[in-house]
């Protein structure tokens, strides 16, 4: 199972149109692999990066940073939280980084380059667990009620949380609309929500819904379907998750 999962900017499409879909690199606990302009598997096209500027290092359920750099430091951003970010020194090996969605900034020569990676199996602390009491269960499905993409799950099965009976499920547009008055979600977009419905698909819940993230959206209502279904019948959203939503005055219910 990856630990990491990272997504390198888009190539430019062979008919030079526009950029192609990128190719996930999927790491598990003691895979590395470098970053630079160079003969890398993590390729950064400017002229201003290096052809060795880094390495990435998955862990048990984190991942580290190496800053192959003599005098430039990067940035990694913390996408789930409110401008939060961390910086890594020049020459700095194996920083730890505590994030479950990042994104890798290096200056370059046309202003910056990116990437993101994603640690989907973060561990949290099962309050059942002892402490002490042996090697610890990992959970299947371990979501962080913190985040954007744990918001999106929640509006995305509200109805049936209120109503067993209500088949209904919101579209993209209706969860947009269900969470931006909270202050962490003002700025949410249909393309925003569609990410985070990937992101739990694909990387959290490990659905097998027959097509990859950055897809064509074919299956979006088939995806939101078999999320909610299975969210609802292991527990993984609840009725006192409700209360993470807005109020509901105002909004017709």
């Amino acid at each position: 199972m990856e630990t990491i999962i990272v997504q390198p900017p888009a190539p430019t499409r062979p008919d030079g149109v526009g950029e192609g879909r990128p190719e996930l690199l999927r790491m598990g606990p003691g895979d590395v692999a470098e970053f630079g302009r160079g003969d890398v598997p993590i390729v950064l096209r400017d002229p201003g990066i290096s052809r060795r500027a880094g390495r990435l290092e998955a862990a048990d359920d984190y991942w580290r940073l190496s800053n192959f750099s003599r005098d430039t430091a990067y940035v990694v951003e913390n996408l789930e939280g409110a401008g939060e970010y961390l910086t890594v020194a020049p020459g700095r090996l194996g920083a730890p980084v505590p994030f479950e969605f990042s994104r890798v900034v290096l200056p370059a020569l046309n202003g910056t380059v990116d990437f993101k990676v994603f640690a989907p199996q973060h561990a949290y602390l099962d309050e059942r667990s002892v402490p002490g009491a042996g090697e610890l269960t990992v959970h299947p499905y371990a979501l962080d009620a913190t985040s954007k993409y744990f918001l999106v799950l929640v509006a995305l099965c509200e109805p049936r949380l209120r109503d067993p009976g209500d088949s209904a499920l919101p579209g993209v547009g209706d969860i947009v609309e269900r969470l931006r008055s909270l202050e962490s979600c003002r700025g949410l977009t249909r393309s925003a929500v569609n990410y985070h419905i990937d992101y739990l698909a694909f990387a959290k819940l490990r659905l097998d819904v027959g097509e990859e993230p950055g897809g064509d959206g074919g299956r979006t209502g088939a995806k939101r379907a078999r999320l909610a279904s299975l969210a609802l019948r292991f527990g993984l959203v609840r009725e006192e998750h409700l209360a993470l939503l807005p109020s509901r005055k105002g909004v017709g219910a």
